[in-house]
């Protein structure tokens, strides 16, 4: 699993209410998880961890950091970190123990994106969260996209770090869209940022049942939808949101409704970039 993106976790200025939201909006469910002096919440696909809820440490917050989702890399932890320092990326923070669960570190690649890396120790239960069998069931999440201000930069960056590999280039109505893999397997894109945007960021992607219920629940529940649904060459559609704290995510998945368009209820066609969904 070293290359791949192994976990992910909201870090968020109001858990109570954030829990609410996904819970909602994904249909996971979510359960305690706290450690002494350590709140946290798991969210839930089954009985399966599908993803990690901790308060915004209050460091970050004085620093100016918003609520945001973070993704994990599983790594060869100190190796990785020298290799991200090498080409170029900051070590915002180095290598730190979390006893007899993982070792984990956050990085910003050259252009700004923060990630994590992490190595397992033990037999932490969320370490399966990877092993997902199908991007497209409901809860998984099914995608991780950069918005880069060089693509080419980034990709030729994380494929020294992670090995990652070009699975080719597709161009459409809104520009290029580099795909990337590890092992095989496409597990991502990267496309230019919108310019207004000062640095670069992952986006991740939840997959749920219905794009457009799950869009009315984002909006009833406090959030906003920025962009969508909009349609994929290879199949279903995609909804780009903001939840009420002020985190960034997007929606994956199959649509109800007849209605076709760029936006819902845009009757236009504009079609949506081929991902590997």
């Amino acid at each position: 699993m070293r290359g791949d993106f192994v976990w992910h976790e909201l870090l968020t200025s109001d858990v109570a209410k954030a829990q609410a939201f996904y819970t909602s909006v994904v249909g996971w469910g979510a359960r305690d998880a706290s450690a002494p002096g350590a709140p946290y919440t798991l969210f839930t696909r089954g009985k399966a961890p599908a993803a990690g809820l901790m308060e915004l440490p209050p460091d970050l917050r004085k620093a100016g950091a918003m609520p945001r989702w973070l993704g994990y890399v599983g790594a060869d932890l100190d190796s990785a970190v020298a290799r991200i320092a090498r080409h170029g990326g900051t070590i915002q923070v180095p290598p730190t123990a979390i006893p007899g669960i993982s070792r984990f570190a956050i990085v910003d690649d050259p252009q700004g994106a923060t990630l994590a890396l992490i190595e397992w120790l033990g037999t932490g239960e969320t370490q399966g969260q990877a092993a997902t069998p199908d991007p497209k069931m409901p809860g998984s999440i099914g995608w991780h996209e950069l918005l880069a201000a060089d693509t080419n930069v980034a990709l030729k960056f994380y494929g020294e770090v992670f090995d990652w590999r070009n699975a080719g280039t597709d161009v459409d109505p809104t520009g290029a869209y580099q795909l990337f893999s590890v092992g095989g397997r496409t597990i991502g894109g990267m496309s230019t940022k919108p310019a207004a945007v000062p640095v670069a960021f992952w986006l991740y992607y939840f997959t749920v049942e219905d794009i457009d219920a799950a869009a009315e629940r984002v909006r009833s529940g406090g959030g906003e939808v920025v962009e969508g649904p909009v349609a994929l060459q290879a199949g279903g559609w995609v909804a780009r949101c903001i939840d009420p704290q002020g985190a960034v995510f997007a929606l994956v998945g199959p649509r109800s409704k007849k209605t076709v368009g760029y936006f819902a209820g845009d009757t236009t066609g504009v079609p949506g970039r081929r991902w590997s969904w």
